[in-house]
């Protein structure tokens, strides 16, 4: 259903479950016809990448590259090689706080309410044993990735909806459509305009009260990932610590509740949200504030708001 102006330009959303996650698509167009048209394409972008990074199928790049751990490197497109090779840079800058071979974590913490003390130490040391972004050898005139040790995993769980984002963006505006907004499960990109010549706006939900929008924002030609551990989180010793795990320790983040993170991609947006959650606030805020066109808001599990140097909240 679209919303008319009187440039003859309407919205138009299609919902989609893709990559395990719910994407909304909205693109600017003059009719139905045309916007399904432009959101196909989308779709199916996002569905081939799904496919390119996935580690379920067990004939993807990257399944060939786990499967080969320890064993020998493989050969991989010039897309997915780009893309770990970017991803091992967001490694390098975070100190490993976002790191592709987290895969491998075992699986020690279930974040059901039934964990009051923490693991074994040495069940959490073995747990990371076989990660390490630092390990992975990548050579480019060979286009091909090693993964040395047998047991070491990569996976795209924390930039592949953000990559997505990105590269549906990059189609829709190579088809001409003016105006957008891929919203990949809260990781967001826009582009142009609404139909009347309006800024998209979008609203950061007080994780304190998931009823209320504390802030509101404009964007164009920009990206938006807002992550929250609000709802899956374990308390040990009056302490919480979220879902997402540091993985060069093994030990669930604590400090941060709300991470939202703008910046010109989607993917990095995505990588950096995770690696702040890690990194806790006075580390995450001073690693964003050294990024070019990078902001952060913060709220930390006492609800005190945390922002990078460059951006402005206006309260709702």
């Amino acid at each position: 259903m679209g919303i008319s102006f009187l440039n003859a330009q309407e919205l138009f959303t299609e919902s989609y479950t893709l990559m395990g996650s719910a994407f909304e698509l909205t693109v600017v167009a003059h009719d139905k016809a045309e916007a399904q048209a432009h959101i196909a394409t989308a779709k199916h972008e996002i569905e081939r990448i799904e496919l390119l990074i996935s580690s379920w199928d067990s004939n993807s790049e990257t399944s060939s590259i786990n499967q080969n751990a320890g064993i020998k490197p493989v050969k991989v497109s010039k897309e997915l090689w780009d893309l770990i090779d970017r991803s091992q840079q967001i490694s390098k800058i975070t100190s490993g706080a976002f790191d592709l071979t987290f895969a491998a974590v075992d699986q020690i913490w279930k974040f059901d309410g039934s964990e009051t003390v923490m693991p074994d130490a040495d069940l959490i040391k073995a747990s990371v044993s076989k990660i390490g972004y630092n390990q992975v050898q990548l050579n480019k005139e060979q286009s091909t990735v090693f993964l040395p040790q047998k047991g070491m995993k990569i996976g795209f769980g924390a930039i592949g909806k953000g990559y997505a984002a990105d590269r549906a963006k990059q189609m829709l505006e190579a088809r001409g459509v003016v105006g957008g907004i891929i919203n990949a499960s809260g990781d967001m990109n826009t582009w142009g305009t609404q139909p009347d010549g309006s800024p998209w706006t979008i609203g950061i939900v007080n994780p304190m009260n998931k009823e209320k929008v504390f802030s509101w924002f404009s964007l164009e030609h920009n990206a938006v990932v807002t992550s929250g551990n609000y709802e899956k989180f374990i308390r040990i010793d009056g302490k919480r610590y979220s879902h997402i795990i540091d993985p060069r320790t093994g030990i669930p983040s604590n400090g941060i509740i709300s991470c939202t993170i703008f910046a010109s991609k989607a993917e990095l947006a995505d990588a950096l949200a995770t690696a702040t959650f890690v990194m806790g606030v006075e580390s995450g805020l001073f690693l964003i504030d050294q990024l070019p066109n990078t902001e952060a808001i913060l709220i930390d599990d006492k609800g005190i708001i945390h922002r990078s140097k460059n951006i402005q909240i206006e309260k709702n």
